[in-house]
Formats: C-alpha cells, sequence, structure tokens
C-alpha cells in the first residue's frame, strides 16, 4: 500500500509539472486548422519527446550535480523559485487561440515538447527527484510514474479536440489557473525543504 501511495503521489506530482492544460492550450493553438489524423500523429511524437527528455533529466541530474558541485538542496530552492514563476506566469496568463492556420514544418520536439512543456521549472524538479534517488526500487518508481503522467498528458493531446469542444477556451483557463495553483504549492514545499535542510 505504501509504495501504491507512493506511485500515485509521483503520478500527480509529475503530471502537474509538465502543465497539461497549459500544453494543451498550446497545442490546439498550434495546430488550428489540421486534420484530426494529423493532429493525432503530432500528439505521440510530442508524447515521445516528452518522455525521452524527462528520462535523461531524471536519470543525469545527479551526475550535473556532481560536475558543478552543487547541492541537492541548493537545486531546491532554485528550482522552487523557478517553479514558482512558472505557477505566477499559469495563473497569470490569458489563453488565447491563435486563428493562423499555417502549418510548422517541426514542431512536435521544439517549441511544444521543449520548452512548453519541459521548461526550466520541470528540468529543476526532475533533476532534485534524481538525486533523491539512491536505490533501485526508487528509479522504477520514479521512471514508472514519470511514463504514465506523460501518457496521460499524450491521452489529452489525442483527445485535443474533443477536450476543446467540451470545456472551450474558457474551461481551457480555468484547468490551467488551476495548474498554476499546485504547482505554487509543490514550489512552496521545495523550497521549504531545501532552506530546512540547508539550515540543519
Amino acid at each position: 500500500m505504501e509504495i501504491l501511495a507512493s506511485l500515485l503521489r509521483d503520478i500527480f506530482k509529475f503530471f502537474f509539472i509538465l502543465t497539461p492544460f497549459f500544453v494543451l492550450s498550446m497545442f490546439l493553438s498550434m495546430t488550428n486548422g489540421w486534420n484530426e489524423a494529423k493532429t493525432k500523429k503530432l500528439a505521440f511524437r510530442v508524447a515521445l519527446a516528452v518522455w525521452l527528455s524527462c528520462l535523461a533529466l531524471l536519470f543525469f541530474g545527479p551526475w550535473i550535480f556532481q560536475i558543478f558541485g552543487i547541492t541537492v538542496d541548493a537545486f531546491r530552492i532554485g528550482g522552487g523559485a523557478l517553479l514558482f514563476l512558472s505557477a505566477v506566469s499559469l495563473v497569470n496568463r490569458v489563453l488565447q487561440k491563435d486563428n493562423s492556420s499555417e502549418e510548422q514544418s517541426d514542431i512536435a520536439v521544439v517549441p511544444l515538447a521543449i520548452p512548453v512543456t519541459v521548461g526550466p521549472a520541470t528540468t529543476a524538479v526532475l533533476f532534485v527527484v534524481g538525486a533523491e534517488n539512491h536505490t533501485l526500487g526508487a528509479w522504477m518508481l520514479s521512471a514508472g510514474a514519470l511514463t504514465i503522467a506523460i501518457m496521460a498528458l499524450g491521452f489529452l493531446l489525442v483527445s485535443a479536440s474533443r477536450l476543446e469542444r467540451l470545456l472551450g477556451q474558457r474551461g481551457l483557463a480555468i484547468l490551467s489557473k488551476l495548474t498554476g495553483l499546485i504547482l505554487a504549492a509543490l514550489a512552496a514545499q521545495m523550497i521549504f525543504t531545501g532552506v530546512r535542510a540547508f539550515l540543519k
């Protein structure tokens, strides 16, 4: 039960640090006028790019700490500050749909995967989580939770057109702001944990 609870907690944490509803709004804006088949193909490509990027950050984060001599607690504080700025940006952002029907040649990796989905704040959180893992079980748990969270994001993008019709731009804006509030709480927890450990 404890492992299941930890897995669910990590899934929700990873899901929200990916700012799914903001990503959904950007995805809809950039694919305006596309046919459904092409939109779904792009959704799969975005999810794959995000998954590969996030796993690389998760597993190579600890080495980056060692190379630059950065402590986990310092990165918690800095990453928490970045995450808080992202949260404020989400809460204050006005989501608008771009009416341009211009199709860009390849937007799956840049900008949809990086930096729209995997931005500086997401990178910071993944670095910290990776540095906190000290056992094979912890690594597998984090990688599994991250994979499930990205699959959920991919499902959102595949269902983008239906969700837009169901929720409308106002509904997406509300969900994006709620995501911002959750991110602000996660950011505060990261900063408090880093400061408390530093003071000890």
